[in-house]
């Protein structure tokens, strides 16, 4: 009977089996990257870049028709005209807390309960992950890893791509406190004949969220108290803008008292989703209120809106000098079209600069990395990717190298065995 068990178990698993990636070794040689189309970020271009690296930091960037380089000592890539981005960063992800959605065992995604700012979404981080091998094979190499459920969802963390484990992974721990705010429409369910209603407890359950940011203040402020209470000290930290404090919302009311809510307690607010907050994007950027985006690749939510609204809303932000970085849908297989949901936006009016700054420099100032990494500057990481076309470009993009923190990272993945496995039977079918 064990036997038999054993092979039932086997072959469950058997499908999802792969070899596994390791992580790449510590650079041991000075890198040159000659002759590439260099985006560094902020919005500078050079079109004929030199980009040296070593020991894990970036110690040169020029242009190569002024700035000569001996090659000797140095591992060369001459890159004849490919491009080259800051590693792309993807904000609000469950990358490394889902490997399977239908398979419940394999998401942790969420604690239960309303309150949780104490979960902390980097314990349950995998780093073996088989989907990140797949998002960072098109330049996303850092990630912010966010828990999901409840009023208050927990702590996020922000992690590179190629590690042994959460510890190793880790860009900046616990960088802010997630919470949804109340919607003023409920969903019903089918055995209420669907649609959505107005949502009677939306005061209700602003005065809970109130109450218990009023309490966990208190005990901030309190000195030592005899018995910690961990959902009141994982707050701490927000109320002195230590770290930030992400919000959920959409509707352009719900943004406007949430300004007022963030006054109201101290908070280093950066508002995601925001679907109408382009209604009010003169007082974010007075403010200097961060907005992590919904997906651009998106419907608009209300009968009178125009049809690309979710397309021309970064355009709207850039034009108000709103700080934005985009998203991808909360699944993580998804993050590796982030560069893609940019493109869209630049078709419909943004800055293709811009639309690179979203990715890469702005999130970083968002998350409080940018002091490491997001642009390509001397003396940060060398967290970076070469590809032969545009990004922005779904039929050009390819990345052909990738290094986080210098180390040259393994582009393969299960995607690309499945690919290239295909490829070789069809082939060798089309032969006989």
């Amino acid at each position: 009977m064990k036997i038999f068990q054993l092979l039932a178990l086997w072959c469950c698993i058997a499908p999802y089996t792969i070899a596994q990636i390791t992580p790449a070794e510590k650079q041991s040689k000075p890198i040159l990257l000659l002759n590439g189309v260099a985006h560094i970020g902020n919005g500078t271009v050079i079109e004929n870049s030199v980009i040296v690296f070593d020991n894990g930091k970036i110690t040169m960037v020029g242009d190569a028709t002024t700035t000569k380089v001996e090659k000797e000592g140095y591992q060369v890539y001459e890159l004849n005209g490919a491009h080259v981005y800051p590693g792309l960063i993807a904000p609000n992800t469950n990358l490394g807390l889902i490997e399977v959605e239908a398979v419940r065992a394999t998401n942790d995604t969420r604690e239960v309960g309303s309150f949780n700012p104490n979960v902390r979404s980097i314990i349950a981080y995998n780093a073996d992950s088989q989907v990140t091998p797949t998002v960072r094979s098109n330049g996303v190499l850092i990630a912010q890893v966010v828990p999901s459920g409840g009023r208050i969802m927990g702590t996020s963390s922000v992690v590179q791509l190629d590690a042994w484990n959460y510890e190793d992974a880790i860009v900046k721990e616990d960088d802010g406190v997630w919470m949804n705010w109340p919607s003023r429409w409920r969903y019903k369910g089918f055995w209420e004949g669907g649609g959505v209603d107005e949502n009677k407890k939306y005061e209700e359950s602003i005065t809970a969220l109130e109450q218990f940011m009023t309490e966990a203040q208190a005990y901030c402020k309190g000195g030592t108290p005899k018995i910690t209470n961990l959902k009141f000290k994982a707050m701490c930290a927000c109320f002195d803008k230590t770290v930030n404090t992400y919000i959920n919302a959409n509707q352009v009311k719900d943004v406007i008292r949430i300004i007022d809510f963030a006054e109201q307690f101290n908070l280093q607010l950066v508002l995601v989703g925001g679907r109408d907050a382009h209604m009010i994007s003169d007082v974010l950027a007075d403010k200097n209120i961060p907005v992590i985006l919904r997906p651009v690749h998106n419907l608009p939510a209300k009968a009178d809106d125009p049809i690309d609204l979710p397309f021309t809303t970064p355009a709207v932000f850039q034009k108000a000098g709103v700080v934005f970085a985009f998203s991808t849908p909360n699944f993580s297989g998804d993050t590796r079209n982030l560069p893609f949901h940019a493109g869209t936006a630049v078709a419909n009016g943004l800055d293709a600069e811009a639309a690179i700054q979203a990715m890469t420099l702005n999130p970083a100032k968002i998350l409080g990395i940018d002091n490491k990494v997001g642009s390509i500057e001397k003396g940060k990481a060398a967290t970076l990717f070469v590809s032969k076309g545009d990004i922005l470009e779904i039929t050009s993009h390819q990345v052909d190298y990738a290094f986080i923190d210098g180390r040259a990272i393994d582009l393969s993945n299960k995607q690309v065995e499945l690919y290239e496995k295909f490829m070789k039977k069809y082939e060798l079918s089309s032969e006989k």
